[in-house]
């Protein structure tokens, strides 16, 4: 139903067309996802917030699917990043109040991490929170927030007395900044926001944020590798379906050795790539023997998915020949996409070495 759904409504002549649009989201799309029509944005969020009630392993189908068409949705910034926060935080006021409309999909969150210099580092230093009386106030900068520009509710960390914090900023409000930023993949949307005595309200408790987004990243990690191995599908099935239609010098170029072996590699990397992501996936919903791995599952999701959907999607052009690298084909979009999320979240080496950590041997 899914791979139906998003086919029919993320086509991709609809992509491009949001793509060259302002705000780069296709609004109709991620209300449809929201409303009694599909209502997959709450899938795992609790029944008492307005969601379904199902696990991690439920939304992940929806990534996949997402992924392989390129839909231009908040998915990854709002459905998990922001919601996981939400539910990580404890806050149970918070997320009674922000939670429904973000599941019935008439809001949209996104989380505000990423600091100009620090990465995806979990202490921020550049944004700090300022107390007076009951009230926060937030000064400082995040950069390449999902969907940042469009969001009605930010998530942000920033420094506190009491350690790193998160807070909620109405992103309508006084004091915030909003600047789209240039991006490789036009598919995913990302902005600065500067925070200038923002007003904001702290959620969970003071000095909790480090461990709240230790856990929100790795979820995240797991969400883009799902993404991944949904594009890596599609990219395969794209070179495949080629291979076997372009006729050259009489016959399928298919049936030539060296293209038949660069997609019976492509088969064997997007097999593996859907092996190591169900088992991460069962680390997030505490499944079976790797429900004491989330940090290993997703450090090595996020390394060998990225991986694999940029092997796939190189592979893909050169299958494709001169025609993959015009503009007019998909298969650019599909690299772009693959070499953005590389770099998202820490670059495949980074989430090795931390692996190699994890796992005592550095």
């Amino acid at each position: 139903m899914l791979a139906k759904f998003f086919a029919a409504a993320s086509s991709e002549s609809s992509v491009r067309a949001v793509m060259a649009s302002d705000s780069g989201v296709d609004e109709a799309l991620w209300r449809r996802l929201g409303d009694d029509e599909l209502g997959v944005l709450g899938l795992h969020v609790p029944t008492e917030y307005g969601g379904a009630g199902h696990g991690f392993g439920e939304l992940a189908l929806v990534l996949a699917e997402a992924g392989a068409s390129l839909a231009c949705v908040p998915l990854l910034s709002s459905a998990v990043l922001a919601t996981t926060a939400l539910l990580c935080s404890g806050d149970e006021q918070a997320c009674a109040r922000w939670l429904p409309p973000m599941v019935a999909g008439t809001s949209r969150a996104a989380l505000a991490v990423h600091e100009p210099g620090r990465a995806w580092q979990v202490d921020p230093a550049g944004c700090r929170a300022t107390r007076s009386g009951d009230a926060w106030t937030l000064t400082g900068t995040k950069s390449y927030v999902l969907d940042g520009a469009g969001a009605d509710i930010l998530i942000v960390s920033a420094s506190t007395p009491d350690g790193p914090s998160l807070f909620t900023v109405d992103a309508a409000g006084p004091g915030i900044e909003r600047r789209a930023m240039p991006t490789l993949d036009l598919t995913r949307p990302m902005a600065e926001i500067s925070f200038h005595a923002a007003t904001s309200q702290l959620l969970g408790t003071a000095g909790s944020a480090a461990s709240v987004l230790e856990q929100v990243l790795r979820v995240g990690c797991i969400a883009l590798a799902a993404e991944q191995v949904g594009a890596a599908g599609h990219v395969l099935e794209t070179a495949t379906e080629y291979a076997r239609t372009r006729i050259q010098f009489g016959r399928p170029i298919g049936s030539f050795q060296a293209v038949k072996h660069r997609c019976a590699d492509m088969l064997v990397t997007v097999a593996m790539a859907r092996g190591v992501v169900t088992h991460a996936i069962m680390a997030v919903d505490g499944l079976g023997e790797a429900a004491d791995d989330l940090a290993v599952s997703a450090a090595m999701a996020k390394s060998y998915c990225s991986q694999a959907l940029f092997d796939v999607a190189a592979g893909n052009i050169q299958v494709h020949g001169g025609i993959g690298f015009t503009w007019e084909h998909s298969a650019h979009l599909y690299f772009k996409r693959a070499k953005s999320t590389a770099l998202l979240f820490g670059d495949p080496a980074a989430h090795r070495l931390a692996l190699a950590g994890y796992l005592g041997a550095a």
